[in-house]
């Protein structure tokens, strides 16, 4: 099912998560996970024309959707499967993808109306679907909140003080603990991404040139997001093994 929403908050959420973000933010983040942080991108002068767009994106959706979904089963136990698709038609909003849940816990993968438009074909969509349902399956998004959770106490407890002085220690363990794993939490997903959009009937090493007209991340210490030569590499490497 795909849904259209205004998400004001996702882009607060995305922007935490950007590994050149220009200043740390002042909550951590609360789980959301991104492919393409916003401020990755460089501005991509060449757009699908929109109903070329709209087509391939429905396309996408109706072939990926089941296979995650099984794929979600296959390696799951206790875990809700029944993805649901969004489109964030904020105005303005940069291209973007990522992954979250809802209240009851059921797994929301999300684009913006503008990354629909600049992904050049279906295998780059496919790829970037797959990618974040990965993220799902993979059970990142508890994950990355356990290590927030355990930056946040074990910072408190060596530098918080009292008062505000703790809630900055609290924030910044908070922060440094969520992204302590992100870099492999994503190759993770690149990884069964790249399983899952094969077997929709995508190419994902096609899919994953999308990776080459985005800024490389480079190996930052503490950045969330690895080096793109690193990401088409695992692409690469899982794609011949199947």
């Amino acid at each position: 099912m795909i849904d259209r929403m205004r998400l004001p908050t996702i882009a607060l959420l995305l922007a935490v998560l950007a590994s050149c973000a220009p200043a740390p933010q002042q909550r951590p983040p609360d789980g959301t996970l991104s492919k393409a942080p916003a401020s990755l991108f460089r501005p991509i002068e060449e757009r699908v024309p929109p109903r070329e767009a709209r087509r391939n994106f429905v396309a996408v959706v109706n072939a990926v959707e089941p296979v995650a979904e099984r794929v979600c089963r296959e390696r799951t136990n206790d875990v809700n499967c029944d993805f649901r698709i969004v489109v964030d038609d904020t105005v303005n909003a940069s291209p973007n993808a990522f992954q979250t849940e809802d209240d009851d816990g059921r797994p929301i993968i999300g684009f913006t109306v503008s990354l629909i438009a600049v992904t050049r074909n279906r295998d780059e969509l496919a790829f970037i679907m797959a990618h974040e349902a990965a993220h799902h399956i993979r059970g990142h998004l508890q994950q990355s909140r356990q290590n927030a959770q355990l930056g946040a106490t074990i910072a408190g407890a060596l530098f918080g003080g009292e008062g505000a002085a703790a809630e900055a220690a609290q924030q910044i363990g908070a922060a440094i603990g969520f992204r302590t794993y992100s870099q492999d939490f994503e190759l993770e997903a690149d990884a069964l991404g790249t399983i899952i959009a094969a077997r929709a009937g995508f190419d994902p090493i096609n899919g994953a040139q999308f990776f080459n007209r985005i800024p490389d991340p480079g190996n930052r210490f503490l950045g969330t997001h690895p080096p793109n030569r690193e990401r088409l590499a695992t692409v690469q490497r899982v794609a011949a093994g199947l």
